[in-house]
C-alpha cells in the first residue's frame, strides 16, 4: 500500500500512462494498415493498366511478324480473310488499316459536331443563366443520358434515327445506305452530351466570380460577359472536355454495329456505310478463333493502337483541364 501510494505521489501512474501509449500504439498501427491498402489499390490499377499495355504489346509484336508494318498502317485494303487451307479463296487476307481509321474519325466527327455544340450550350445555359431550381431539376434529367446502356441507343438508331436519315436523304436525291455513318454518328453524339456537357458546366461555373463582377462594372451585359470573358478564361477545360468526348466516341461500339455496319469502307460519305475499329475487334474475336493466326492477333494490334490513340487524347485533355485549374485555383 505504501509503495501504491510512493508510486503515485512520484507521478509515475504505470497503469494510467499505459492506456494511452497503447492506445497511440493501436492508432498508429490502423493508420499503417489503411495505408498499406490505399498503397496496395492504387497499385493495382497500375498493375492492371501495365498488364493491358503489355499484353497487347506481345501479342502486337506477334501479329507484325506475319504482317509488315508498313501495310499494317498505310494499307488501303481491310480484309482479314485467312484460309485454312492454302488452295482455299482469301488465303493471303488484306490488313490496312486506314479504312478503319478513316471510319473510326468520320463516326466520331459526326458525334462531336452534334455532342460539341449541344454539350457546350447547355452548359453554359446551365452554369449561366438557369435559376437554381430549374438547374436542380434540368441537369440530373441531363445526366441520365449518360446511364442509357448503349445497346438502348442502337436499337433507337436503328428504329427511328437511320430511317428517317435514309428518307431524308431520298426525299432530296441523295443515295444512301441502309446502315450510315451519318445515323451512328447524330445518336453517338447524343450519347456523349452528358459527358461534354458535365465537364464544361464544371469549368465555366470555376471561372471567379470576380471576373464577371469587373465586366460588369466596366458595363458589359451579360451575354458580352459570357461571350467575352468567362469563354476565352474557361477554354482550356472546355478544349478538354471536347477531346475526353472524342475518346469516347472513338471507343464507342455498340451503336456502330448496329447503326454503321461492318463493311470497311474507304469513304468519307457519311451518308455510307463505314466499320471502326473496335467494330473490327469485336468481329474478329467473336467466335471459336485460333489465336495463332494473323487475323485474330490482328484484333491485339488494332487494340494497341486504339489504345495509344485515346491515351494521347486522355493525356491532352487532362493537361488542358489540369492548366485551366492551375490558373484560378
Amino acid at each position: 500500500m505504501a509503495q501504491t501510494v510512493a508510486a503515485v505521489r512520484g507521478g509515475t501512474r504505470p497503469s494510467l500512462m499505459a492506456a494511452p501509449e497503447g492506445r497511440r500504439a493501436r492508432q498508429v498501427l490502423g493508420e499503417r494498415v489503411l495505408l498499406g491498402l490505399l498503397a496496395a489499390s492504387s497499385l493495382v490499377a497500375i498493375l492492371t493498366t501495365v498488364g493491358i499495355a503489355l499484353s497487347l504489346l506481345f501479342e502486337t509484336l506477334r501479329f507484325l511478324d506475319a504482317v509488315p508494318l508498313f501495310d499494317f498502317l498505310f494499307g488501303l485494303n481491310w480484309s482479314p480473310q485467312i484460309a485454312i487451307r492454302e488452295d482455299q479463296v482469301g488465303s493471303s487476307g488484306a490488313f490496312g488499316v486506314i479504312p478503319l481509321l478513316v471510319g473510326t474519325g468520320l463516326i466520331a466527327a459526326v458525334a462531336m459536331t452534334v455532342a460539341g455544340p449541344l454539350g457546350l450550350l447547355s452548359a453554359i445555359y446551365l452554369a449561366e443563366y438557369a435559376s437554381p431550381r430549374a438547374r436542380s431539376f434540368a441537369k440530373p434529367i441531363l445526366e441520365i443520358l449518360a446511364g442509357i446502356p448503349t445497346v438502348v441507343y442502337g436499337f433507337f438508331a436503328v428504329l427511328v434515327v437511320a430511317p428517317f436519315v435514309r428518307d431524308s436523304s431520298e426525299a432530296v436525291g441523295f443515295e444512301v445506305s441502309s446502315e450510315s455513318a451519318l445515323a451512328a454518328g447524330v445518336v453517338m453524339g447524343v450519347m456523349i452530351v452528358p459527358i461534354v456537357s458535365s465537364i464544361a458546366d464544371d469549368v465555366i461555373s470555376a471561372v471567379p466570380q470576380s471576373l464577371r463582377e469587373g465586366a460588369y462594372g466596366l458595363g458589359a451585359t451579360k451575354s458580352e460577359t459570357v461571350r467575352d470573358i468567362v469563354l476565352p478564361a474557361a477554354l482550356p477545360g472546355i478544349g478538354g472536355a471536347l477531346l475526353l468526348g472524342v475518346s469516347r466516341a472513338i471507343g464507342e461500339t455498340m451503336i456502330v454495329v448496329m447503326a454503321a455496319g461492318l463493311s470497311a469502307h474507304l469513304t468519307v460519305n457519311p451518308l455510307q456505310a463505314v466499320t471502326t475499329v473496335t467494330v473490327q475487334m469485336v468481329a474478329l474475336l467473336t467466335g471459336d478463333q485460333e489465336f495463332d493466326s494473323p487475323k485474330t492477333l490482328a484484333a491485339f494490334a488494332l487494340g494497341l493502337l486504339l489504345f495509344i490513340a485515346t491515351l494521347i487524347l486522355n493525356l491532352i485533355a487532362l493537361m488542358l483541364v489540369r492548366r485551366y485549374r492551375e490558373r484560378y485555383d
